[in-house]
């Protein structure tokens, strides 16, 4: 119920837990129980019978989640830390609304809500989603992919079935164990897994560089797989690592818990040769197997559900949602894209009709407003406007984009309404909406604090090398900038507006362009100059910001008059003359870092030098943020744009745009 703790000592280990009913009838205890587990990395199970059935790890230490009910006010479900208890919590303001979370006498969590004018409980949310979610659902080194629920289980790389005539029945609880067994020396390396559910049994090492924390796997031939958490800066470790077998794992785990890359100890053949199972015969003729079953199962309950919506809600025009392939729209000739397409009218009754009274702030792309849809609670639905320079174009590559993209540091998008001339974008709901609200306000900017500086600096680098990098596909933003980083409810960063982003080719490092767009202060001079834009736009950008999250200044509004300098030449004269922190904004020169904000403000000089050759790739931007002095910096020159009249460039706004400029060389008379 509202405001109670689910909750375990950590010094103790002991945990109150949530009992389920024998059945709907039988309040009796039953066969499943939920709660914290008291042992190693802070992770929720629900239980049968005292045997793991489901677990979700918690290692983004100190979330908050928001939901606005229709009827008015915030609710909210927490994990948080106090004395020596980490606890869940949820409570609401709205006295009209009322919710619950349920263990069911089946094993599901689930997430409830009823209006009080309402007899009828709603199903939010609800876990275990699908097979995959099942604990240890393939065995040991055993990873489970779900295919329209239905479960593909797999060994790693370098693992093989312990029993392949078990695997071929369907049998996966035996596991699987190594092809190749480990050598304990320079034999053995490490295979990186991406967006991996980490497995069970974790042990918690220290705070430490990604080099140490492989290192001290490394050395211990008992260490199986390690991991270098993503996390903020208050977190107590950041090295994870494992000494049995693998467990619980699952693939491109996105929902329901933490997942980040995983790295598993192979032997080094298995890496450079073709063993490994992971596209076996075997394997493939499983997943084929499972694809055709969930097509046909698909095509048979869409049939169905198709025919009784069409039957129950023929009389309600508008109010059916649908989640639909939109290969099948003209306007995305064949991009397959599977998103929730919604009506007009839902998003017209969710802002109650545009009230200027929910709109959030207004881009070059049209105005943002809060809304409520009860798949998502609330959300941000950004409109196109009719006199918006950036069109259908436009519009479609963010759709495009967006929807292939999941990372904890970019926005995500949730549906979309494609219906006459409105076309219409759903985000998820961010508060504390945008930096640039926080950063350049002299009131709002107390808020703040070093601690949060560094942990938007080391969330915005960490979503452009997913971007760059890591992705399925190769992005390049090229509007990175304060306005288009959000902010969620604690604090931490999402990279949103992708409206003229562009993708590239895997191996592709540079295009051109003869339409320059971006924001002034933010644009690199090789795309001024020449319209080349890379991977190294983006970081030239980044360092535009992080030299303005630890000024607190707008480089576009920055001008010292007696030296005619930008915001990039007063850090380069700071640093030069021997006093860097004379750059710091005053409102954290007091409690920062002296040392990790000077290695800040060296590795935005060094992303925004004037030849692209000269910036760092993001890779290493990540890796020099976070290592304090173990990475060292390499030498820079002096950077572009040092003076406000370097080059003869000006930059003057196109008409009808917030994002979009043009560029002019000027020629003395």
């Amino acid at each position: 119920m509202p405001g109670m703790r689910l909750k375990v000592n950590k010094k103790t280990g002991k945990r109150n837990v949530i009992r389920c009913w024998s059945s709907s009838n039988d309040p009796r205890p039953g066969k499943f129980s939920w709660g914290i587990d008291p042992k190693g990395s802070p992770q929720m199970f629900i239980w049968k019978e005292n045997t793991p059935y489901y677990r979700t790890t918690l290692h983004q230490e100190g979330f908050t989640y928001s939901i606005y009910f229709p009827s008015g006010g915030y609710g909210y479900y927490s994990y948080a830390t106090e004395n020596d208890e980490l606890y869940i919590s949820y409570g609401f303001a709205n006295t009209s609304v009322q919710a619950r979370f349920l263990l069911t006498p089946e094993g599901h969590i689930q997430t409830l809500l009823r209006p009080k004018t309402s007899e009828k409980w709603q199903l939010l949310w609800q876990a275990p989603a699908n097979e995959c979610e099942f604990y240890a659902r393939c065995g040991s080194f055993g990873s489970c992919e779900s295919y329209d629920s239905h479960p593909v289980c797999s060994c790693l790389k370098g693992f093989k079935p312990k029993s392949q005539k078990d695997w071929d029945k369907g049998k996966y609880d035996g596991g699987c164990e190594r092809s190749i067994a480990l050598g304990c020396g320079e034999a053995d390396t490490f295979m990186r897994l991406p967006m991996m559910k980490w497995p069970d049994h974790s042990s918690s090492l220290a705070i430490m560089t990604f080099q140490e924390c492989q290192m001290e796997c490394s050395k211990n031939c008992s260490c199986t797989a390690f991991a270098y958490a993503n996390i903020s800066t208050n977190s107590v470790v950041n090295c994870i690592n494992w000494f049995v077998d693998l467990v619980d794992l699952a693939n491109n785990y996105t929902s329901g818990g933490f997942a980040q890359d995983l790295y598993v100890r192979v032997h080094s053949s298995e890496l450079n040769g073709s063993s490994g199972n992971d596209d076996s015969p075997h394997r493939n003729k499983r997943r084929l197997v499972a694809i055709i079953v969930a097509s046909v199962s698909s095509f048979f309950l869409l049939t169905v559900l198709v025919y009784i919506l069409t039957w129950k809600y023929c009389g309600r025009k508008g109010w059916v949602s649908k989640r639909a392939t939109l290969s099948t729209a003209p306007l995305l000739g064949n991009d397959h894209i599977e998103l929730l397409q919604l009506s007009l009218l839902r998003i017209i009754d969710a802002t109650n009709n545009f009230d200027e009274a929910n709109k959030l702030g207004e881009g070059g792309f049209g105005p943002v407003y809060k809304g409520f849809l009860s798949e998502f609670g609330m959300v941000a639905i950004k409109r196109l406007s009719k006199q918006s320079s950036q069109g259908l174009k436009e519009f479609m590559n963010e759709l495009k984009l967006i929807a292939k993209l999941q990372h904890t540091n970019l926005v995500r998008l949730l549906g979309c309404c494609i219906e006459g001339e409105e076309k219409i974008l759903i985000y998820e709901y961010l508060p504390k909406t945008s930096l640039d609200k926080f950063l350049f306000d002299a009131i709002q900017q107390d808020k703040l604090d070093w601690n949060t500086r560094i942990q938007i600096i080391e969330g915005v680098a960490q979503g452009i090398l997913y971007l760059h990098k890591y992705s399925r596909l190769k992005v390049i933003h090229r509007d990175l900038k304060a306005s288009n980083i959000l902010l969620d409810e604690a604090m931490k960063p999402k990279i949103s507006d992708f409206g003229i982003a562009r993708i590239f080719g895997i191996d592709q490092t540079q295009a051109k362009t003869n339409h320059v767009v971006g924001t002034y202060g933010y644009i690199p001079p090789e795309y001024v100059l020449h319209g080349q834009f890379s991977e190294k736009s983006d970081v030239f950008s980044f360092g535009v910001l992080l030299l303005e999250i630890v000024s607190g200044q707008k480089n576009s509004n920055f001008f010292r008059t007696q030296l005619s300098l930008t915001l990039i030449g007063w850090a380069w004269k700071n640093w030069k003359d021997g006093q860097p922190l004379e750059f710091v904004d005053i409102a954290i020169k007091e409690s920062c870092d002296s040392l990790k904000v000077i290695r800040c403000i060296e590795v935005g000089l060094l992303c925004v030098q004037a030849i692209p050759t000269d910036r760092p790739i993001m890779c290493d931007v990540v890796q020099m943020l976070s290592s304090d002095h173990a990475t060292p910096i390499p030498q820079f020159k002096e950077p572009a744009f040092v003076f406000s009249q370097s080059n003869s460039i000006v930059c003057t706004s196109h008409p009808n745009s917030k994002n979009e400029i043009t560029i002019s060389i000027l020629d003395p008379r």
